[in-house]
């Protein structure tokens, strides 16, 4: 069977319309436009999308297609893919398109804003844990379409740069496996991967300027440190100084720690140990740490990549070469689509 030949993933109502229009109106030639609504969006998934009609539609070879292509910003109601032929043929593609778009273009959206925010700071993509696994390769790939490079799963490189790496290190089961013992959980860690950068995950004890400067100590090489702290936490750095910070929020990962924890690795002469923060960022946050010029090298993100924040809407805009179309909507033409 072929699923999706035969509405598997359809809405039953495209099923009925087409089964109808076969018979009742088998001459009729269509154009379908899709579009969303936002400004300054990056288009992902639009590619998918053409290799989706050509593979599944019916005579696909006889459809006029265009489109964009992945990459290109668009701008609220700019059509990005237009397919003219009889409604049969593909209009139970509809939703499957408008789902691809959906959600590529969300994710290089989210991560192409984060880009925009973050003066060229590195962008960790994270969002394994915040989705259904399945989706790690399309959404890797969405995300870089917006500009993300370094990347903590395989699967999220499989459709970027099958051949690279992905970049992590020590999550908290290690340190929690040596009994809370960040420098054994370390040493063991550089004994199996002895080439790799060493970054050490110091929230564990909540106590991140402490550990901090245990583990420089301990490890001449290391490369950087991350902060984890979670936004129901106030860190341990913070005790005897609420006065001081009386109004300010200083719950999690916040300016105050951060700014705390740079001057306390060059006081002791660490300049070179990197700083890299996660758990919660979103583009407000990082807009915000960049305006106050927190002394952040790495930002890692997940949860705020996986929003679907654009939808996309398909039209049947034209019939016969003439507009017909629901009130309120109709055929917008544009130079900037590509016969594919």
């Amino acid at each position: 069977m072929n699923k999706i030949k035969e509405g598997y993933y359809s809405a039953i109502y495209f099923l009925k319309t087409a089964a109808i229009l076969k018979n009742e109106r088998p001459d009729d030639v269509i154009t379908i436009q899709f579009f969303q609504r936002e400004n300054n969006v990056k288009l992902a998934g639009v590619n998918e999308c053409v290799e989706l009609i050509k593979a599944e539609a019916i005579d696909a070879a006889s459809l006029e297609i265009y489109a964009l292509t992945d990459g290109d910003l668009i701008n609220a109601f700019e059509p990005v893919l237009k397919i003219t032929g009889h409604y049969y043929q593909f209009g139970y593609l509809e939703s499957i398109i408008d789902g691809i778009l959906a959600r590529q273009t969300s994710i290089a959206t989210n991560c192409y804003r984060l880009i925009q925010v973050a003066n060229n700071k590195p962008i960790i993509y994270m969002n394994d844990r915040n989705d259904y696994y399945y989706t790690q390769e399309n959404d890797g790939y969405a995300a870089s379409v917006g500009g993300i490079s370094n990347f903590v799963t395989q699967a999220q490189l499989a459709k970027v740069n099958p051949d690279a790496e992905p970049i992590g290190t020590v999550p908290h089961a290690l340190i929690q496996a040596f009994n809370g013992d960040l420098i054994a959980a370390l040493h063991a860690y550089k004994k199996h991967f002895p080439t790799e950068k060493l970054v050490a995950l110091v929230d564990y004890n909540n106590d991140v300027i402490n550990d901090t400067l245990k583990v420089a100590k301990e490890f001449p090489d290391l490369f950087a440190v991350r902060i984890d702290t979670s936004k129901a936490l106030v860190d341990k750095y913070f005790i005897g100084k609420e006065e001081k910070f009386k109004g300010e929020d200083i719950h999690g990962v916040n300016k105050h720690l951060i700014k705390a924890l740079r001057q306390e690795l060059d006081r002791h002469h660490f300049t070179n140990v990197k700083i890299i923060v996660s758990s919660g960022f979103t583009a407000k946050i990082i807009e915000d740490f960049e305006k106050e010029h927190i002394p952040v090298d790495f930002y890692g993100v997940g949860q705020s990549l996986a929003k679907l924040t654009i939808g996309f809407t398909g039209d049947a805009v034209l019939i016969n070469g003439q507009p017909q179309a629901k009130y309120g909507r109709h055929n917008i033409e544009s130079t900037r689509l590509q016969k594919k």
